[in-house]
């Protein structure tokens, strides 16, 4: 059964034709505000020696260890000021040319709502947390933030041409799931990574898990798993390299991958550049829901 709860058909009540919401950051109750304080303070802890300094500097420009969930009236003119995006509300997860239209714009959209005391350890969904904390920071960074601004212009195209499994991927194994090489090793980047205690870890110092070089037509052929820890994490060079891939005309990719065969999570490739060989163990006991 599907861990998803916000979810819908159309525009819920109250959202307008964009999906966006009021964030209404009056409405929190102590018990959100504090879930967000206990997330945050735990992720302070875990991340230091794990996580990009890209992320970090993120993090300080926009200030987001005020106390509670932050509010977006006063997040949002800080980072517009550095790269001109803005941070929308919406009910929960949008469709995709929603998604993709608010980000060729300059804006992310954020789920309202936050998990509940419960659900500290693992949320499918993704939240406020998720959302502001894991994302919001790397969008900063100049290159980072022009590469998700293409990203949402690719995905259109890409929704025409039928592509859109391929482009996923580019977008999991990036913006979610990536790893950086950093001055002092590998550094997380990815949203789902840094807003996740245990994740945090083990992407960075599991036996488990391929690290694999960071290949655009390779990423864009592997396939992924949502519910779990992933079996191979992409390592990039440089924000930069990044935001260079995504600049490319994705057209004659797209022509190479039609027809092509997924590759599958846990392959490794004789032309990748392997950065750890890793185990699978952890995916061969039944990963997170083995007994």
């Amino acid at each position: 059964m599907s861990d998803f709860e916000h979810v819908f058909d159309k525009p819920p009540e109250g959202a307008a034709a964009d999906w966006t919401i009021p964030q209404d950051w009056r409405a929190y109750t102590e018990v959100e505000h504090r879930t967000w304080d206990t997330l945050y303070a735990r992720q302070m802890k875990i991340l230091p020696g794990r996580a990009a300094d890209v992320f970090f500097r993120g993090l300080d420009a926009l200030d987001l260890n005020t106390g509670g969930i932050p509010d977006f009236s006063l997040m949002n003119p800080k980072l517009q000021a550095l790269t001109g995006w803005t941070v929308v509300c919406v009910p929960g997860l949008v469709p995709d040319e929603v998604f993709f239209d608010h980000l060729a714009n300059r804006r992310f959209p954020s789920g309202q709502f936050i998990r509940k005391p419960d659900q500290l350890d693992y949320l499918q969904e993704p939240d406020i947390f998720h959302d502001v904390f894991g994302h919001v920071p790397m969008l900063t960074n100049p290159a980072f933030a022009a590469y998700m601004e293409a990203y949402g212009k690719g995905g259109q195209r890409a929704a025409s041409l039928g592509m859109l499994p391929n482009l996923a991927r580019l977008y999991w194994y990036t913006v979610e799931f990536g790893l950086m090489q950093d001055t002092d090793g590998l550094r997380i980047y990815g949203a789902g990574i840094v807003s996740s205690a245990t994740e945090s870890v083990f992407a960075i110092e599991d036996p488990s898990p391929n690290r694999i070089g960071f290949d655009l037509e390779r990423v864009m052929k592997t396939l992924y798993r949502i519910d779990d820890f992933q079996q191979v994490y992409f390592v990039i060079d440089s924000i930069e390299q990044l935001k260079r891939e995504t600049l490319k005309d994705f057209g004659p990719i797209y022509d190479r991958l039609k027809g092509a065969d997924a590759i599958p999570i846990e392959a490794i490739l004789p032309t990748d550049e392997v950065f750890t060989e890793g185990t699978q163990a952890y995916a061969a006991k039944g990963g997170r829901f083995a007994a």
